[in-house]
């Protein structure tokens, strides 16, 4: 050793790589979730393909799978006719939802006139408003016009929505003015810079607003149940609590119409998973 000098002793090297270890880590904690979010779904499915007998003997596994239960929900209700006002309910709202609230946030992104923050402001205030306060005003409104036991009765509540009117503001913003000024030169109106300029550039937040509004309206339980009369009427979360009585609940049945109520939720995630999931990382980096 050299007079004046210290020596460096090296760290000695650690018996696991970090390196490594960290995506083992975070790959286990990720397949772990899933299999707690799966586990709930695969046990409905199985459910559905169990006996009666079998609802409280028999815990996961079915011992004699039966495709019985599919027919009789059929058979002995109308489940059919309430998955098609289940559909028709949640399309028309899906619809007026992405039409309407991009066309408003739209108009509050990008044109400017006198009032234009409070309009805003008064469209935010009305999401702190529980929707169990408005049912009271929304089944006199349904009663007076008419609207009672029809598709639009269910729908009409959901028309328009506070939520759906902001998060397309705040992708509007994003487009550059001058993009639509370039419109205008080449000729294009007013509703054909929101149509052909101003939509194509927000599919991620249509794309996440049409699931969240499909989702909302499909299972939707409350207002169905008010607003219809007929059991014909009916949608399916309101259908599906026919088969629990007051003494008796068929779980094999509510199971197996929950398991065919989940296919069309499947088809648009499936769907719209890429846009959907980019409309949700970039809504944060909306300001």
């Amino acid at each position: 050793m050299v007079p004046g000098k210290k020596e460096i002793i090296a760290a000695p090297k650690p018996f696991i790589n970090l390196r490594i270890l960290s995506p083992i880590l975070l790959y286990a904690t990720v397949l772990l979730i899933g299999l707690l979010v799966a586990v709930p779904f695969v046990w409905m499915i199985l459910t559905s393909l169990k006996p009666r007998s079998e609802i409280y003997s028999s815990f996961f596994l079915p011992k004699h799978v039966t495709f019985e239960n599919y027919k009789t929900v059929f058979e002995t209700s109308h489940f059919g006719r309430w998955y098609v006002n289940s559909l028709i309910t949640a399309c028309l709202a899906t619809t007026s939802v992405i039409f309407f609230d991009s066309l408003a946030g739209y108009a509050l992104a990008k044109y400017k006139f006198r009032g234009q923050s409070l309009v805003l402001l008064v469209i935010l205030s009305t999401m702190m408003i529980p929707n169990e306060m408005l049912l009271i005003p929304w089944y006199m409104m349904a009663r007076n016009n008419g609207w009672i036991n029809t598709y639009w009765g269910i729908v009409f509540p959901e028309f328009m929505t506070a939520f759906g009117v902001f998060l397309m503001h705040q992708f509007m913003q994003g487009i550059p003015d001058d993009l639509l000024d370039a419109g205008r030169i080449d000729g294009l109106s007013e509703f054909g810079l929101f149509w052909k300029v101003a939509l194509p550039l927000v599919r991620p937040a249509l794309s996440a607003l049409a699931i969240f509004t499909f989702l909302s309206s499909w299972n939707a339980f409350l207002w169905p149940v008010i607003v219809t009369e007929s059991s014909k009427m009916w949608t399916l979360p309101v259908g599906l609590a026919y088969f629990s009585g007051e003494f008796e609940t068929r779980w094999e049945l509510v199971m197996t119409g929950a398991t065919i109520a989940t296919v069309p939720v499947l088809i648009a995630f499936v769907i719209l998973q890429r846009h959907i999931i980019r409309g949700i990382m970039l809504t944060g980096l909306k300001s």
